[in-house]
């Protein structure tokens, strides 16, 4: 009798755990400045969740610094009550634990609750550049190594990484030009200031529809949608380069199964609602939302392929 009014306790605990939540806003932590592609999904969360959960209030608190380490941080020492969730990319998940000394562990302080999108990057040239395809790239490149200059947004940044990784499987190599941010990128890559850049495609896509910037391939596994014309840097020739920016949301770790299954299901709502989804494939994302458990084995193979990468190329922070 003892044990079957425990059980009965328990359960209704639980129950009243996703009865009761939220009680209070939700916040959508994003480690990162306003404007860029991981804000604009918090912010398309943002306006959608709340609806989706009956009226509740959702709001974006942006915390940047130090790739996105500082919003992690943030996260893993707040309360996993579902009232302050984690919308990022993959730098903070995957790849600055591997740059930078964080307090958090990417792979056990976070509870992932699903990978909204994902996105290719695409290696662009100026429009007045001699290169005119990959070939033609590699080809440049051995005949000078070392020289031929690629833009990145930082440090550790995917784009960044899909150069050293381009280098890698390419046997070639060529000149890091590190930026703080995608704008001084564009910036100087139409200056004619920088030769080369595996920009995400979201930030590419207006200069190349102007004829500003040439794309010579992506780095998914299929031609994007945008770029049909586009190759793949598999059909050009460059093997297991396969590359994916990804913004996704997770938890502080111990999060409740049932509030988990609530946040998930009105994420899936949100991104899926007619008004949004034509809107993001507009933007060249590519709608991913799989499940916690879907999510937690991507963190992990992709934690080690970065892990194995920054090793091997040596790769710093600073």
């Amino acid at each position: 009798m003892k044990k079957s009014l425990i059980t009965l306790l328990v359960a209704a605990t639980t129950s009243l755990s996703a009865f009761a939540w939220p009680d209070k806003p939700i916040t959508l932590v994003v480690p990162f400045p306003p404007g860029g592609s991981t804000d604009l999904i918090a912010r398309t969360l943002s306006g959608k969740m709340g609806e989706k959960l009956g009226g509740a209030t959702v709001v974006v608190d942006n915390k940047p610094g130090a790739t996105g380490t500082i919003g992690a941080t943030y996260i893993a020492r707040a309360p996993a009550d579902g009232h302050t969730l984690f919308v990022a990319s993959l730098g903070p998940f995957v790849i600055a634990p591997h740059l930078f000394k964080v307090t958090y562990d990417a792979l056990k302080d976070l509870d992932p609750i699903t990978v909204v999108v994902q996105a290719p990057n695409v290696l662009v040239v100026p429009a007045a550049s001699e290169r005119k395809s990959v070939a033609e790239v590699i080809a440049h490149q051995k005949a000078n190594p070392g020289k031929m200059s690629f833009a990145s947004s930082g440090n550790g940044s995917s784009d960044h990484l899909t150069a050293e990784l381009f280098w890698q499987q390419t046997g070639t190599s060529g000149v890091h030009v590190p930026y703080k941010g995608g704008g001084p990128v564009m910036s100087d890559l139409l200056g004619n200031q920088v030769e080369s850049s595996f920009m995400n495609i979201n930030t590419a896509m207006p200069q190349i529809k102007a004829g500003k910037l040439r794309a010579l391939a992506i780095t998914s596994a299929k031609r994007s949608p945008l770029l049909p014309d586009v190759p793949t840097l598999e059909e050009s020739g460059v093997k297991d380069a396969n590359v994916q920016s990804w913004q996704a949301v997770a938890a502080p770790k111990g999060l409740p199964a049932d509030v988990k299954k609530r946040i998930h299901d009105a994420i899936v709502a949100s991104i899926n609602d007619p008004a949004v989804t034509p809107k993001l494939l507009e933007l060249g994302f590519e709608v991913v939302l799989n499940t916690p458990e879907q999510f937690a084995a991507f963190q992990a193979s992709e934690y080690a392929r970065w892990q194995k990468l920054i090793t091997s190329r040596n790769i710093k922070a600073d």
